[in-house]
C-alpha cells in the first residue's frame, strides 16, 4: 500500500540527515510560515516514518505508548545535541531515555560486507521491532555525538528553524541555502526601515 505524507517545499536537504538518522529524527519538528509542524504527530505518522527511513517494517503498526517513546527519543536528542555543542553536561533525563532506548533492544555483533569491504554492525535484538527502531536511532545517536562528526553539528542560526545539521565549513550558520536568504532579507528590512524617515500622526 502507497502511503501519503505531506510534502513541505520549503524543507530543502538538511547536510548530515543523509548519514544520519538520529539528525533526520530531530528534524521532524519544524516550522513554515502557518504554525508549528510535526512529522511524528500519531501513530500513524510515527510509523511511517519509520519505514520511510527503513527502521520498521511496513507490517508493523505502532501503539500510542511507542510513538510517545519515539517523540520522547527525538526531544532527547535535541537536548544531547544542544549540551554537545555547548560543552555543558545534558540533563539527565535526556542521558536516560536514550540508554534506555539503547538497552530495550540489546544488540548483537555482527559483520556486514559491502562493497567498501567488511565493517562492523551491531544489530539489536528485532523480537520487539518498535524497540528495535528506537535502539537503532540511539545508536546512530551514539555515534554523531562521540565521532569526528560531533564538531561540525550546529543548530540552524535562522530564528524559528530549530533543525540541526552538520557544518560544511567553519562559518556555516544555516540549515539550507533558503534559511541564509530569508535571514538576510530580513536584516535588509530592517535596516531600511531603521533608515526610512518617521511618519508623525497629526
Amino acid at each position: 500500500m502507497e502511503h501519503e505524507t505531506p510534502v513541505y517545499l520549503h524543507q530543502l536537504p538538511v547536510p548530515g540527515q543523509d548519514r544520519y538518522a538520529s539528525l533526520a529524527l530531530v528534524n521532524t519538528r519544524f516550522t513554515v510560515s502557518h504554525g508549528r509542524v510535526d512529522l511524528l504527530d500519531g501513530s500513524e505518522a510515527a510509523q511511517l516514518w519509520l519505514v520511510r527511513h527503513a527502521l520498521l517494517p511496513d507490517r508493523v503498526a505502532l501503539d500510542g505508548r511507542q510513538s510517545g517513546r519515539l517523540r520522547a527519543l527525538r526531544e532527547a536528542l535535541r537536548a544531547l545535541f544542544t549540551a554537545r555543542t555547548a560543552g555543558t553536561r545534558p540533563p539527565g533525563d535526556a542521558l536516560g531515555t536514550l540508554n534506555a532506548a539503547l538497552a530495550a533492544a540489546p544488540a548483537t555483533p555482527h559483520l556486514a560486507w559491502g562493497a567498501d569491504g567488511p565493517r562492523r554492525a551491531d544489530l539489536p535484538d528485532a523480537g520487539d521491532p518498535a524497540a528495535a527502531a528506537l535502539s537503532l536511532l540511539a545508536e546512530d545517536a551514539t555515534e554523531l555525538l562521540t565521532g569526528s562528526d560531533a564538531a561540525q553539528l550546529t543548530e540552524c542560526a535562522a530564528q524559528g528553524c530549530a533543525r540541526w545539521f552538520l557544518r560544511s565549513h567553519g562559518a556555516r550558520r544555516w540549515c539550507t541555502t533558503k534559511c541564509g536568504n530569508r535571514v538576510r532579507a530580513a536584516r535588509a528590512y530592517a535596516a531600511r526601515k531603521a533608515g526610512s524617515p518617521q511618519k508623525h500622526l497629526p
